[in-house]
């Protein structure tokens, strides 16, 4: 499997440099659709943007779906400031604290690309006498421009408008350990590893017994992802997300997560047990837990009202929508359970 999981990393670390905040997906989907493309797949794109894969199979009227998704946090030009500078409302659920002091790039309409830097109001520590108790807000935060400006109307000149796309620096690393650091794994680490899969399964020939979907999504951010265009006779749909690291929780970034229960309620028992059950006989490293501030596209699914069982499984990542890490264990693992349990 580890010329898989390298292929994952090489793709994964590509469309990490692909900006794709939810709203701005085009670009990145273009680009997954173009891998599906090389490894022999006839991708298509749906009205909304997301990409969907038919990867064949023998029972079409008892499908599975795969999801993933491509669209990530970022924000949104919401006002031009008396100074020039930018106030942002967030895309997704981008913290502003996790944001602070990164580096960022505003995808204008019509006059090309700017950058800046997301701070503070008066971020200079040896000026601001309350800097240390200030809470973080996109209120009292703002993007200091690379360009020289004072006012609105400077800024304004440069093409910059409200409903500009804010983009922040993903900053991705690989250690020599393993370990891949970088925002927005949630949740293209995930689309790195269908396409890993799909190359698997076209390389060796694998035939599979239940019809097979690969979808990749690109409102998942904003909640409403997976909410349309469920092939007919997909009766499972299992959600490839990051799996959560954190206190209170068994996984970590080595391991494959599978997910019992999220915010939103218990996931469907049986296609759980039958996780499981394909990570023990196959002694993958793993973990079952339960997500307390959770959701995910086959969520959507489900309240859209689709008739569907479902799952939801993933590498360990740790610091979800911040400065993310996970590591090619987990990436391997989570490989290994799709190989056997989708089969």
């Amino acid at each position: 499997m580890q010329k898989y999981v390298d292929y994952i990393i090489e793709v994964t670390c590509k469309l990490l440099a692909i900006d794709s905040p939810t709203g701005y997906t085009r670009q990145a989907a273009e680009f997954i659709m173009e891998e599906y493309r090389k490894l022999g797949y006839q991708p298509k794109m749906t009205v909304k943007g997301c990409v969907l894969v038919e990867l064949g199979g023998k029972n079409k009227e008892d499908a599975l779906l795969l999801a993933a998704h491509t669209d990530t946090l970022g924000a949104m030009v919401s006002e031009i400031k008396g100074n020039g500078n930018l106030k942002l409302s967030p895309l997704g659920g981008m913290n502003p604290n996790n944001g602070e002091a990164e580096n960022c790039r505003i995808i204008t309409r019509f006059d090309g690309i700017y950058e800046g830097t997301f701070q503070l109001n008066n971020a200079s520590i040896h000026v601001n006498a309350d800097y240390n108790d200030t809470k973080r807000k996109y209120a009292d935060m703002e993007v200091v421009l690379d360009e020289q400006v004072r006012s609105k109307e400077d800024t304004r000149k440069l093409g910059i408008m409200v409903g500009d796309i804010v983009c922040f620096d993903p900053r991705t690393v690989i250690t020599e350990k393993g370990y891949l650091k970088s925002r927005f794994l949630d949740d293209k680490l995930s689309v790195g590893i269908l396409l890993g899969y799909a190359k698997y399964l076209k390389e060796n020939k694998i035939a599979l017994e239940k019809y097979q979907y690969h979808y990749i999504t690109v409102y998942e951010e904003v909640g409403h992802g997976g909410a349309a265009s469920i092939p007919e006779g997909v009766t499972e749909m299992i959600s490839v997300d990051m799996g959560c690291v954190g206190e209170g929780l068994d996984c970590d970034e080595h391991m494959v997560s599978i997910c019992a229960k999220d915010s939103r309620g218990p996931y469907n028992y049986e296609v759980v047990t039958g996780l499981i059950k394909a990570a023990k006989e196959n002694k993958l490293n793993f973990a079952v837990d339960v997500y307390p501030f959770y959701g995910s596209d086959v969520d959507a699914t489900l309240e859209a009202g689709y008739d569907i069982r479902h799952g939801l499984i993933g590498a360990g990542v740790y610091a979800s929508h911040g400065y993310e890490r996970s590591h090619r264990d987990g990436v391997e693992n989570t490989l290994k359970l799709l190989a056997t349990y989708c089969k």
